[in-house]
């Protein structure tokens, strides 16, 4: 993260943070299997679904900030930081951005690390399965989700419209829901190992408040409402989150 700092002051840019959120993920599961004594089926399974989820959401976030550059949600913080608090760029970067991420990173990630240490050569149980099914469901959802949001918004006679079809017309945030699912999967996975993952449980429970509750769907809604009235007609016939069918067509 503070690599990344120095780089994100070079190019007076915070926005690419969100691909190497999810990289992170990938990365610190990656180390705790490194240093695994005698990882078997169930450690692998829990480094390849983290590792997984974390590679697929990083490059798509990457190449959505390398083609549509600054986000102007990170340039209004950072705005706000700079213009009402008079810090600097640097500042603004590491203290708003990189170094919050520090810890948020490690506790949720935190199933998944300790999960992999703690499995030695477990074999993968019945809740271990459910738990992966889940974790996939959770990346298959978001991956379809971002696929369909992405080919309408190439669409240049969509500018300015909302989506509401496919997964989009059960819940206004597929690719968050995704997430939920890949992260209370994988936490039920690595929860074979004993007590000390049931209490990493704060890393899904913070996750989803944050995707629910926090910097995620209320942040992006609060923009989406300003910028295109047919938004507020959608959220009164579509679920905030849990995929469920429309109230009306």
């Amino acid at each position: 993260m503070i690599i990344l700092w120095f780089i994100s002051v070079r190019i007076r840019d915070v926005s690419f943070i969100d691909a190497f959120w999810a990289y992170g993920m990938a990365i610190m599961a990656s180390a705790a299997f490194s240093q695994a004594d005698d990882p078997g089926p169930l450690a692998y399974m829990i480094w390849a679904l983290t590792a997984l989820w974390g590679i697929r959401l990083g490059t798509h976030l990457f190449l959505r900030w390398r083609k549509d550059g600054l986000d102007p949600r990170y340039a209004k913080i950072m705005g706000h930081a700079m213009d009402k608090q008079g810090m600097s760029f640097a500042k603004a970067a590491l203290l708003k951005a990189w170094a919050l991420q520090i810890p948020l990173l490690f506790v949720v990630c935190l199933p998944a690390q300790l999960g992999i240490l703690l499995a030695n050569s477990s074999e993968i149980g019945i809740v271990g399965f459910i738990g992966a099914a889940i974790a996939l469901i959770g990346i298959a959802f978001e991956t379809i989700g971002d696929m369909q949001l992405k080919t309408f918004r190439a669409n240049p006679a969509n500018k300015g419209k909302v989506l509401d079809s496919g997964l989009w017309k059960y819940t206004r945030h597929p690719n968050y829901f995704g997430d939920f699912c890949a992260w209370w999967g994988i936490w039920l996975v690595a929860a074979q190992t004993g007590w000390p993952v049931w209490a990493a449980v704060a890393g899904p429970l913070f996750l989803s408040f944050t995707l629910m509750k926090w910097s995620g769907a209320p942040l992006l809604e609060k923009s989406l409402k300003k910028n295109r009235p047919d938004y507020v007609d959608y959220i009164d016939r579509t679920s905030g989150f849990f995929p469920m069918p429309p109230k009306r067509d």
